[in-house]
């Protein structure tokens, strides 16, 4: 009986202001046969470090987050939390 376990991500969709959401699928299978199959998802936001990412992450990520997109998505945070009376 032999156990793996592969993890990989599955998706990758953009979302408002280009905010990348990725979806990272882990199977295990018994023998060759896949028994279990859980999801993990998590965004990366414009002008986060691509370095460690996924190939598909980084690719999609290199063109999405232009420096326009990642100033304005900066903007837009830095606002909320002026809202919120909240400070970096």
């Amino acid at each position: 009986m032999a156990l793996t376990e592969e993890i990989y991500v599955d998706q990758v969709t953009a979302i408002e202001d280009e905010q990348l959401q990725v979806r990272t699928a882990t199977v295990i299978k018994k023998d060759g046969e896949e028994i279990s199959r859980t999801f993990h998802r998590r965004v990366v936001v414009p002008g986060a470090d691509l370095t460690n990412e996924d190939p598909k992450v980084k690719a999609i990520g290199e063109v999405l987050h232009t420096a326009e997109v990642i100033a304005s998505y900066k903007a837009r945070i830095a606002a909320q939390m002026a809202e919120q009376g909240i400070s970096e």
